[in-house]
């Protein structure tokens, strides 16, 4: 267990991987919250572990910000439902972290469950690159392939190595900046809050690692890769415009 280090959980349906994350995270912290926005059964939790249950639903963004606020440790990791932590991913984090004093993210490399690589740190998006990968040109220029240089897929680090941004399934965040930021923008509901947290974060001289030491299995749904018009859709498409709205200055970034 990392004394300095909290854990929150946000669970926004009923999942079987939420037991496993449970197991796997609880661990490797000194407290758990687990931010249920639904009124779902959950599976039996460790002692060191709260429940905040929502009257209402909310936002990814909102649901983090209360779990995090529900603690005091000086560091805390937000880790996705679907996600399974290697035994010391945490302590790994921890250990980065500490070393540098402008880190205020950082993140472990991802890998799907059969062990194979997730390109979880990436550049901060273009006009031009989010319209081909959130409208059917995607169909026509497959992003993965041809937006690899937004993704880094030629690139698999092995040592500590700084990113624009990194997939919010699993962020360790130093409380220093997620104080002085004022942690997620609450205006997100799902999407995008993980882009706008870490460009917040460099506009203040906040640093964001990945940290390929620390190993985490994600189940990587990529629900808005598969399907153009559904709810999740709309709320992609209000995070992009958030972003745009709130820093416009990335409209020159073609």
């Amino acid at each position: 267990m990392t004394a300095d280090v909290a854990g929150v959980i946000v669970t926004h349906e009923p999942t079987p991987d939420l037991a496993v994350a449970i197991s796997s995270l609880a661990p490797q912290v000194s407290e758990l919250i687990v931010v249920a926005n639904l009124p779902i059964e959950l599976p039996p939790l460790p002692s060191h572990s709260r429940v905040l249950r929502n009257d209402m639903p909310r936002g990814f963004a909102a649901n983090a910000n209360r779990g995090i606020r529900e603690t005091d440790a000086p560091w805390v990791v937000i880790a996705n439902p679907d996600t399974r932590p290697a035994s010391d991913s945490v302590a790994s984090l921890l250990e980065f972290t500490r070393a540098q004093a402008r880190c205020g993210i950082a993140g472990p490399e991802l890998q799907n469950l059969d062990g194979t690589w997730q390109a979880s740190r990436r550049r901060f998006p273009t006009v031009s690159g989010t319209l081909v990968r959130r409208t059917p040109l995607r169909l026509l220029f497959n992003p993965h392939e041809r937006q690899r240089g937004h993704y880094l897929r030629d690139e698999r680090p092995r040592t500590p190595v700084t990113a624009d941004w990194l997939l919010g399934a699993f962020l360790m965040v130093r409380r220093t900046m997620f104080d002085e930021l004022g942690g997620f923008d609450d205006g997100y509901r799902l999407y995008g809050e993980d882009i706008d947290l870490c460009y917040r974060a460099m506009r203040c001289g906040w640093e964001r690692w990945l940290v390929p030491d620390a190993v985490v299995a994600h189940r990587y749904a990529a629900v808005t890769d598969g399907a153009f018009f559904t709810r999740r859709t709309l709320w992609h498409w209000r995070g992009i415009l958030r972003f745009v709205r709130k820093h416009p200055e990335r409209l020159r970034a073609l």
